[in-house]
Parts: structure tokens; C-alpha cells; sequence
């Protein structure tokens, strides 16, 4: 899947985007945004998969 690319302006607190980028091991503050924001994104779609379908299905090979 392609990124769409589109220049924006928005204000940053910049030593914390300088944290993200130190903690996320990135070179820019823009790639810090991106992967927080896919980050982010992963987190809340797997949240809803457990509210949806966590605790209802059964692996092969697991006993209880």
C-alpha cells in the first residue's frame, strides 16, 4: 500500500516530538508522527478485534 503524501503545517511540542523520535530510534520528526500515528491506529484496531471476537475462539492444540 502506497502513502499518500500531502504537505500540512501543524504545531508540534518539539521536545516531545524530539522524545519520540529518540524513543522510537527514527531520524525526523516527521517519521516519529507517522509511526505514532500507524502505531495508534494498529492499537485501536486490535482493541476492537479483542471486544469483538476476544475469548471466543479456541486454538487447536490448547487444553484448559
Amino acid at each position: 500500500m502506497g502513502m499518500a503524501i500531502k504537505m500540512t503545517s501543524i504545531r508540534l511540542d518539539t521536545r516531545l516530538a524530539d522524545k519520540a523520535v529518540k524513543a522510537l530510534g527514527v531520524k525526523s520528526r516527521t517519521e516519529a508522527v507517522h509511526v505514532a500515528l500507524r502505531e495508534i491506529v494498529a492499537l485501536n484496531e486490535f482493541k476492537k478485534l479483542m471486544l469483538d471476537h476476544g475469548g471466543k475462539h479456541r486454538f487447536e492444540g490448547h487444553e484448559e
